[in-house]
């Protein structure tokens, strides 16, 4: 059991360095390049990877003989999925194009706060993602994204 447990450990540890270098958000330097269109299918693909990892996982986590090797690559993509959706909202959408605004101008820091509010609930709701097999939270996340790119492209065609 322990060569078993200690093979399953060193499986995770290799995926984990050999994800560890990749930056999939947006480069950080004022380029001016993006493709808002993009990164919202992107994310819409990263919830749907999450759900389909924790649907394998369960019915993998059911069988009698169960195949560790397959269960630990299904909650190794279940979390680099979720690792790579908080990425693009916090390292894209909040850090780059979600400008902050002036509070005394009442109806654009409502909107900003309506933008900042469904990224943090996104944030969340992926954390829990990667804390459960509950498919509730990339349901959840699907609800939130479609709100968010709604608000989101609302506010940018005015502002635009």
């Amino acid at each position: 059991m322990t060569n078993r447990l200690f093979s399953i450990a060193s499986v995770v540890a290799v995926m984990w360095l050999v994800g560890a270098g990749r930056a999939d958000a947006h480069c950080q330097i004022p380029c001016g390049i993006y493709d808002d269109e993009l990164r919202f299918t992107l994310l819409a693909e990263d919830i749907t990877t999450i759900e389909k990892s924790m649907q394998q996982i369960t019915a993998l986590s059911a069988e009698g003989d169960k195949n560790y090797n397959q269960l630990v690559r299904w909650v190794t993509n279940k979390e680099e999925h979720a690792d790579r959706f908080q990425r693009t909202i916090a390292e894209y959408f909040l850090t780059q194009r979600i400008k902050p605004v002036d509070a005394a101008d009442e109806e654009e820091y409502s909107a900003y706060q309506r933008l900042v509010t469904l990224c943090h609930q996104m944030l969340v709701e992926a954390m829990k993602s990667k804390q459960t097999t509950d498919t509730a939270h990339p349901a959840r996340l699907r609800e939130l994204l479609s709100a968010f790119r709604e608000a989101y492209l609302e506010e940018h065609e005015h502002s635009h």
